[in-house]
C-alpha cells in the first residue's frame, strides 16, 4: 500500500452502534480525537436497532456482576441523559407475571435478585393485578416503576451530534479487515471506497455481533482473549390496532431470554417478543408461522388476544458467550489488565441490557484507557 495512504490518529471506535457511539462520545468529551468506524451505510443498522427499546432496571442479574452494575448506573445516566437532551422516553414500568404456582415461586427470587442489586420490587396478588391492568390473567406479578422505553435512533442521533460537537468523525462502508497491535500502537487496514492504513494509539472493538471474529484475526492479541459466540435470534411480531395496555408485561423468564413479552413504542403500538432460536449464521428472517407459538404464550396471561392482529415486525440477534446450556454469561470489556496491550479495549457479548447501560459502559471503556 502506497505511504500516502497510511493515516495516524489518536482513538478509533470500531462500530457506530449505541455502544460504539457511546463510547466515542464520553472519549471525545475527554479531549481525545476520535474516528468512528462503520462498516455499514448508516450507524445503528445492527443488534442497536433490533432490539426491543427497554431501558431495564436491573433485575435479573447476578449481584456483582458486569450486567448488574452497569444496568443499574446506565440507567440512571440514561434516564438524566434523555431529559437533558430531549430523547424521547417513557418511564413506563413493566409487570413481571406469573400465571401458575411454579411461576410465582419463581417471582420471590426474582425479587430477592433484584434487591440484591439495588432494585425494588412490588409484589401484588392477581386481584390487585388485574385492578390495575385490564384483562390480564395472573396469580402475581412484580411490579418495577424503573423500567421505561426510549427512542434508540433519537438517543443515538444525539450521541453522534455530540461527537461531531468535540469534532470527533463517523466513516460509513468503512470496514476494519485486519488489525495487529505491536510497539504500543495499532494498525488496521480498512476497506470501503476510501480503503486506507489508519495507525491509532488507543482502538475499541465495539463491533457488535462482529467482534469476536475481528478479535480472532487481531495479532498480538493472546489466543485467550479470542472468545466464541453463538447466535440467538429472537423475532418481534406487531399488534395492529387497540389494545389496553398503556405498561410493559414479562412473563417470567426462560432459558436464553427474558421470554415472549409485550413492549410498546412511545406511540402506544404494542409488539410482542424476542422468542429465542439458535442460529449458525447471522440471519433475520422473520418467519410468519412462529405467530402460533406466540399466540399460544401470550393467551397464558392474556386470554383476550386476537392472534389474526399479529403481524410479523422484525429480527434481532442477541451475541451470546455460551450456547443454549451454557447459563448465564457476563459482559467482557478486555482492556489492557485483561490482555496486556495498551490502548486496546474489546467488548464482547453486548447483549441486553447493552442499551440500557451504554452510557456506564462508556465511561468503564473511558477508565481502562485512562
Amino acid at each position: 500500500m502506497a505511504e500516502a495512504d497510511i493515516l495516524e490518529t489518536q482513538t478509533v471506535v470500531i462500530g457506530a452502534g449505541v455502544v460504539g457511539l457511546a463510547v466515542a462520545r464520553s472519549l471525545a468529551l475527554a479531549g481525545r480525537d476520535v474516528i468512528v468506524l462503520e462498516a455499514g451505510s448508516r450507524f445503528g443498522e445492527g443488534i442497536s436497532s433490533r432490539n426491543s427499546e427497554v431501558i431495564h432496571a436491573g433485575i435479573y442479574y447476578p449481584e456483582g456482576s458486569l450486567k448488574a452494575l452497569l444496568c443499574v448506573s446506565g440507567r440512571k445516566k440514561l434516564y438524566d441523559y434523555c431529559a437533558s437532551h430531549n430523547v424521547g422516553h417513557r418511564k413506563c414500568g413493566k409487570w413481571i407475571v406469573a400465571t401458575n404456582a411454579d411461576q410465582q415461586t419463581k417471582l420471590a427470587g426474582i425479587r430477592a435478585g433484584a434487591e440484591r442489586n439495588g432494585v425494588a420490587l412490588e409484589l401484588l396478588e392477581g386481584p390487585e393485578v388485574r385492578a390495575r391492568v385490564a384483562g390480564i390473567r395472573v396469580e402475581s406479578a412484580l411490579w418495577s416503576s424503573e423500567t421505561g422505553i426510549i427512542d434508540s435512533h433519537g438517543l443515538m442521533l444525539s450521541l453522534l451530534g455530540e461527537l461531531e460537537d468535540q469534532g470527533g468523525q463517523l466513516a460509513l462502508k468503512s470496514p476494519v479487515l485486519s488489525a495487529v497491535s505491536e510497539q504500543g500502537r495499532h494498525r488496521l487496514t480498512v476497506g470501503g471506497d476510501s480503503a486506507c492504513t489508519l495507525v491509532a494509539d488507543e482502538v475499541v472493538n465495539a463491533a457488535g455481533l462482529g467482534a469476536p471474529a475481528l478479535a480472532a484475526n487481531w495479532r498480538g492479541l493472546p489466543d485467550s482473549q479470542r472468545p466464541k459466540q453463538w447466535l440467538a435470534r429472537g423475532v418481534y411480531f406487531s399488534y395492529s390496532g387497540r389494545h389496553p395496555f398503556d405498561t410493559l408485561i414479562y412473563p417470567v423468564p426462560e432459558a436464553g431470554g427474558l421470554g415472549v413479552h409485550l413492549t410498546l413504542d412511545l406511540s402506544g403500538q404494542a409488539r410482542f417478543g424476542p422468542d429465542v432460536e439458535w442460529i449458525e449464521a447471522e440471519d433475520y428472517t422473520v418467519d410468519p408461522g412462529r405467530v402460533h407459538r406466540f399466540a399460544e404464550g401470550i393467551r397464558q396471561w392474556w386470554p383476550g388476544l386476537d392472534p389474526a392482529r399479529l403481524q410479523p415486525a422484525y429480527a434481532g440477534i442477541r451475541p451470546k458467550l455460551k450456547g443454549p446450556e451454557g447459563g448465564f454469561f457476563d459482559f467482557r470489556i478486555d482492556g489492557p489488565e485483561e490482555h496486556g496491550i495498551a490502548g486496546l479495549v474489546n467488548l464482547f457479548g453486548i447483549e441486553s441490557p447493552g442499551l440500557t447501560s451504554c452510557l456506564a459502559i462508556a465511561d468503564l471503556v473511558r477508565d481502562k484507557l485512562d
